[in-house]
């Protein structure tokens, strides 16, 4: 009865250490993902979305018909 009780015991507390270990790693992700997500959102309000087209000057403004 004794080795079925410490058999429990120990199974348990390896579980609890490996739970303990897949927090830690799900918490090292989300930081990443959030970094990455941080990164990739100040990339995107960097481009701009509006095209600049060109309003004045010869390049840009006209289109060659004869080449």
């Amino acid at each position: 009865m004794d080795s079925a009780v410490n058999n429990m015991v120990s199974a348990s507390m390896a579980m609890q250490q490996v739970q303990v270990s897949q927090q830690a790693q799900l918490s090292v992700f989300k930081q990443a993902l959030d970094g990455s997500a941080s990164q990739i959102a100040a990339l995107m309000e960097s481009v701009s979305m509006d095209s600049q087209l060109a309003t004045s000057g010869s390049v840009g403004t006209q289109i060659n018909t004869t080449a």
